[in-house]
């Protein structure tokens, strides 16, 4: 398998917060990593937790890696830099360099850059494989014709991007910019497009709705990913977060619909937490606890995705019609 969907966290990275010790201290044996590192060399443990953690993994051989840009005004300044999510692509490059093997890279260039169609060029010649976006974080409209020289350029690059659509609690979000419409340009341009987290949203519905495996609980956003996803050849979907409780809920609808099984991708979002025992998909608490017990999180979460899709499922090859590996 390989991970479509994973962060490097910043270089600049704290957990020196008392809220970030407590946090630390419950989910970095999760994370398959020690906590006292995390908390004095954050960002040296984390990547070398990381990189351990795909090398021992019996069902992943690589993982797609990227971070996130800063968000810029028109003239490349910078309003915000999350100290936690903003890695940057030479931070990105210099663990690809030490990790060829396992790694493949991902830019992350927010298009309001003045110089964002030269580091498309420069990243691409440096090996990076396809463009990640958060263009909520941003306040980036993709819809907006003035960002099309930016798809074409990874159109003529051949490039796949991956774009968030649906809830974000990392960071601020511009909700108008997660919609489903942040998809329409880059597909008529012929990007190939990876709709991140297919689309689920934290919709305000009270807690029974928000986890309920009723698909008529379900936001829209869902319902029209599924069929674009068989209206657009280029477009795709990964699974990544799958496993937060929210989303789990759609796991035994999202396996039944096999017509559209060959546009799925797998991903974890790593190192968003997640948990495989009190969550809301249905599988039997027994085989919840047993995979719980996995101590490699990739792992753990592999295996409740074959629990739904089975090894052959084309969801864990499916990746090899847009990775150029």
């Amino acid at each position: 398998m390989v991970d479509i969907h994973a962060h490097l966290l910043s270089s600049d990275v704290k957990f020196d917060r008392f809220y970030d010790k407590i946090a630390i201290k419950f989910f970095a044996s999760k994370l398959g990593m020690d906590a006292k590192e995390l908390i004095e060399n954050p960002y040296e443990a984390y990547t070398a937790g990381l990189m351990k953690n795909i090398r021992e993994s019996k069902h992943l051989s690589k993982t797609v890696l990227f971070g996130v840009d800063a968000r810029v005004d028109e003239k490349g300044k910078i309003l915000h830099k999350d100290i936690t999510v903003c890695a940057t692509n030479e931070d990105m490059l210099e663990l690809y360099q030490n990790n060829k093997d396992i790694v493949i890279p991902f830019f992350s260039i927010n298009p309001l850059r003045p110089d964002a169609l030269d580091l498309i060029d420069k990243y691409t010649e440096l090996g990076f494989k396809g463009a990640k976006f958060l263009q909520n974080y941003w306040g980036v409209d993709t819809t907006d014709v003035r960002f099309r020289p930016y798809f074409e350029k990874l159109k003529e690059k051949n490039l796949p991007l991956i774009v968030h659509i649906g809830s974000e609690s990392s960071v601020h979000s511009f909700k108008a910019c997660e919609s489903i419409e942040m998809l329409d340009q880059p597909l008529e341009i012929g990007v190939n497009t990876i709709c991140a987290h297919m689309a689920l949203s934290y919709t305000p519905l009270g807690i029974f709705k928000a986890l309920s495996q009723n698909p008529k609980h379900f936001n829209e956003e869902y319902f029209q990913l599924l069929e674009m996803l068989e209206n657009h050849d280029n477009l795709y979907a990964d699974i990544s977060a799958l496993l937060t409780p929210v989303r789990a809920k759609v796991l035994r609808h999202l396996s039944s619909q096999t017509n559209i099984h060959d546009k799925l991708l797998f991903g974890t979002d790593f190192p968003v937490p997640f948990t495989t025992v009190l969550n809301s998909h249905n599988l039997p608490f027994k085989r919840r606890f047993e995979i719980s017990k996995t101590k490699n999180p990739h792992d753990r979460y592999a295996e409740v995705m074959l629990e739904y899709f089975p090894r052959e499922n084309p969801i864990f090859t499916n990746h090899n019609k847009i990775l150029k590996l």
